[in-house]
């Protein structure tokens, strides 16, 4: 699994297909990939990661505070297209994506897991639609999160 982690003032996304839209203040914009390896153990590790990562400013300034501890939302949004492979030629190759039915199944367990084990504020967009994602980054700050090495999301 892997989520690019951006620190937002307000993020939001729209359907236009459907007329769905979601947004978000304060907190964070997420972009979440699934592996086609990926399971139940990488989306609890990650929610957990997210969930902790000390990203927000403390009274000092530094970057001492989690989503949790400032009450911010998250804005998450299903991305396969990081798990794009572009070493090779000029068409990236997305052979290590999650089937559609793990990708959904497991994006939709991170978000319940970010709203029921770290009662945290989640809006979503819609999986496998083509949405217009918008944000603003505060920062700005933006960071990789992803089990990297052998892969054990037991740390």
């Amino acid at each position: 699994m892997i989520a690019l982690v951006q620190r937002v003032s307000q993020a939001s996304v729209a359907v236009t297909a459907t007329g769905y839209h979601a947004a978000t203040g304060h907190g964070l914009c997420i972009l979440l990939g699934v592996r086609d390896d990926d399971t139940d153990a990488e989306a609890k590790w990650i929610a957990s990661k997210i969930a902790h990562l000390r990203i927000f400013r403390d009274d000092e300034g530094r970057m001492n505070r989690s989503v949790q501890d400032v009450s911010g939302e998250i804005l998450l949004v299903s991305q396969f297209t990081l798990l794009g492979d572009c070493r090779r030629g000029h068409r990236p190759s997305y052979s290590k994506a999650a089937s559609p039915e793990l990708g959904e199944r497991l994006y939709e367990h991170v978000a319940e897991l970010l709203r029921d084990e770290h009662h945290l504020i989640v809006k979503t967009g819609v999986f496998g639609a083509m949405m217009d994602v918008s944000l603003t980054n505060d920062g700005p700050v933006t960071l990789i999160v992803e089990l990297t090495g052998n892969r054990s999301a037991d740390g």
